[in-house]
């Protein structure tokens, strides 16, 4: 494609999401939506559309913060790997090996749990743990199963190995370089004016939730424009050694295409284009590969898929219960492919 015909090309991926996209919140019942658009790894459109909080007339724009619910763990990933870069983490070294004291006690297959195990979700764990109780359900390494407890231990441990609070970690490392401004694992003064508000599925808003304790897996709060920024590091192979990144982006582990936790369920058959990476699904089609997750934290909803061979991409965060409803057809639209991570997802 000419330059002149990928310009235009662009310009009507972008009239036709501004079309579509008022017309699905309405459909839907979500008030509020940020979309960030990436071509040739580079964010090219963020726009905002509807309002913050049912009930003002406070507009959506693209400095608006949004939960970036489990989006929270691709940036995580990225930070751990930096440690892996540094030398100061092995991807491959049991975590037992980095804190004082063990995680949990009583089961030895916690020595086979290592960064690898928990980036791709084989950890053996619950998604989050019931009471004091974490239990490993299989053996580690073994299959897939999501688990939000995997990356709180591994948070330990980059908290243990650089002698700093996760926020700060990331700050400095991830946020600071990537010119992410508006991003932070724990709740700033300023996200007071610039936060949207979640609702349930009949526009009703929810309380705001303001964390004041980070976490790997879900605290993350940030604007479609600040994440964008972090997919554009991605896929232009910033920040991290080329060999590290195509860790990131090398299949671990192929899903259950019926199961996302499957702590009880073995597998009776492994798709053959999901895969989990370090930190990220990976489809495969016949365009390729393309590396991608979801968010969910109730209120919140958001979505992120990047084409590694064309370096495309595209970001949504909605704050609304029913966000995942506008994932496909927008995501879909945006990067002009059907993707098999949504029917995996349903």
């Amino acid at each position: 494609m000419s330059r002149a015909a990928a310009a235009d090309d662009q310009q009507l991926t972008i009239l036709q999401l501004e079309r579509d996209v008022p017309e699905l919140m309405k459909k839907t019942n979500v008030p509020g939506v940020s979309m960030a658009l990436i071509r040739h790894g580079k964010t090219i459109w963020a726009h905002g559309f509807g309002v913050k909080e049912v009930g003002t007339n406070q507009p959506v724009t693209a400095e608006t913060v949004f939960e970036a619910a489990s989006l929270s763990k691709p940036v995580f990933a990225y930070g751990v790997l930096k440690l892996v870069d540094q030398g100061k983490l092995g991807l491959d070294v049991p975590l037992i090996t980095y804190l004082p004291k063990p995680y949990i006690a009583g089961d030895q297959r916690l020595a086979k749990i290592t960064a690898r195990i928990v980036l791709s979700h084989r950890t053996g764990f619950p998604n989050w743990r019931d009471g004091d109780s974490l239990p490993i359900y299989f053996t580690p390494g073994e299959r897939f199963s999501y688990s939000g407890e995997g990356y709180i231990y591994l948070q330990r441990v980059v908290e243990q190995i650089t002698g700093r609070r996760l926020n700060e970690y990331m700050t400095e490392t991830v946020f600071a370089p990537l010119g992410m401004t508006s991003s932070s694992y724990v709740w700033r003064p300023d996200f007071d004016a610039l936060t949207a508000t979640g609702h349930d599925p009949n526009r009703k808003p929810t309380p705001l939730w303001k964390p004041e304790e980070a976490g790997a897996a879900s605290t993350l709060n940030t604007t479609a424009k600040d994440y964008a920024l972090f997919v554009d590091a991605v896929l232009n192979r910033k920040g991290l050694k080329p060999e590290t990144l195509r860790e990131m982006e090398t299949p671990q582990i192929a899903l259950d295409p019926e199961c996302r936790i499957c702590i009880k369920r073995q597998p009776a058959q492994l798709s053959k284009n999901l895969f989990w990476g370090l930190g990220w699904g990976i489809q495969r089609t016949d365009r390729g590969e393309a590396i991608w997750h979801w968010g969910d934290n109730g209120a919140f909803k958001c979505f992120v898929m990047a084409d590694l061979r064309t370096k495309s991409g595209a970001v949504m965060f909605a704050n609304s219960q029913n966000g995942l409803q506008l994932a496909e057809p927008l995501i879909e639209q945006a990067m002009g492919m059907k993707s098999p991570a949504f029917a995996w997802l349903r």
